[in-house]
Parts: C-alpha cells; sequence; structure tokens
C-alpha cells in the first residue's frame, strides 16, 4: 500500500531538505520511494510543494486530492491551502509560524483562527511552534529538521535510523545542530 506525505511551505525555507530527508530514510527501509518537487515562485517566498510517495512499488510520484496521509507544512496559512489534498483520516503536523503572502504584505488579512477552522472540519492536527524550537537548537534555518523531528513520531522507524539520515543529508558542519533540532521536534 502506498503512503503519501505532502511537504508545503514557502520558498527558502528547507522544503526540498526535508523531503530529501524524508526520501533518503524511506529508501533505506527498503521502499520504492518518489519525491515530486513543485517549486511555484519559491524564488520569491511562494509557495513550494513537495511530494513524498512510498510503498512497495510506487508508479506516480504524483499527490491528488484526498490522497496525502500527511500534510507537513511550514506554515499556517500553507496547511489550509492544500488541507483539501489530506485523506479523510491524514493528518497535519504544522509550524504555528505566519508569513505573509504577497495579498497580506499589500494590505490584506492574515486569516485567522486557521488552527482552529482545520480543526473544526474534524482534522487531527498537531501544531507547534517550530521556529522557537529550531532557534534554541541553533538556527531558525532548522525548522525543516524540527518538523521531521515531530513527523517521525507517527512512523514505526527506529530514532537511529532518522539519525543517520540526517548525519547523511546536512553537510557535516550542521549535523550536530540538526540533530538537536531533530530531537527538540521529536519531543
Amino acid at each position: 500500500m502506498t503512503k503519501n506525505i505532502m511537504i508545503v511551505g514557502v520558498g527558502g525555507q528547507g522544503s526540498l531538505l526535508a523531503s530529501k530527508l524524508l526520501g533518503h530514510l524511506l529508501l533505506s527501509e527498503g521502499y520504492d520511494v518518489k519525491v515530486s518537487e513543485v517549486h511555484g515562485m519559491s524564488q520569491r517566498g511562494g509557495s513550494v510543494v513537495t511530494y513524498v510517495r512510498y510503498g512497495e512499488k510506487v508508479y506516480s510520484p504524483i499527490i491528488d486530492k484526498g490522497e496525502a496521509d500527511f500534510i507537513v507544512s511550514f506554515e499556517k496559512l500553507e496547511a489550509a491551502r492544500y488541507v483539501e489534498y489530506l485523506k479523510k483520516d491524514g493528518k497535519i503536523v504544522v509550524n504555528t509560524q505566519e508569513i505573509d503572502p504577497m495579498p497580506v504584505v499589500a494590505g490584506a488579512a492574515y486569516p485567522e483562527n486557521l488552527i482552529e477552522k482545520m480543526q473544526s472540519l474534524g482534522i487531527e492536527v498537531d501544531a507547534f511552534d517550530c521556529l522557537s524550537l529550531a532557534e534554541e537548537a541553533g538556527s531558525a534555518k532548522a525548522v525543516n529538521i524540527v518538523l521531521m523531528g515531530r513527523l517521525s513520531r507517527y512512523f514505526d522507524i527506529p530514532v537511529e535510523k532518522w539519525e543517520k539520515a540526517i548525519g547523511e543529508c546536512v553537510p557535516e558542519k550542521f549535523a550536530e545542530m540538526n540533530q538537536k533540532a531533530f530531537m527538540m521536534g521529536r519531543g
């Protein structure tokens, strides 16, 4: 059975590294893995979406609406933007950070109570402040690894294997800080 994970965020947040790490880990666990990156206006702070699909045999890298087992979101509005891709029993793991999209920068209001609105739809939302944890670990840029730590709680893959994948996917000089960020996200 194929499992589907969407990683959504804003350009420059590290969603591509998160998908690379996840793909690397799942390959090492013996799964067939397909990773597909959809960039949008990532260079200008626009939406970035990555699909990670894994299972015994995966034929397509694309996730359709209603198919995602998990949505991992770097920002609340991005989670809400892609909620229709979630399965009925899927989960959203989301950083509570707010990054203003262009309409908000231009004067529109950032939508309020997004977490509560998603929960009112019966969606299981695991929301927490990844930015503070990343900064505590040593860098605001580690939000992606904090999110991977939180996501790891939903997998039956030992922590040591996640840590090994981090060591293999991030530059050595950042490995210790990223290991710390991962454990802080894992809680």
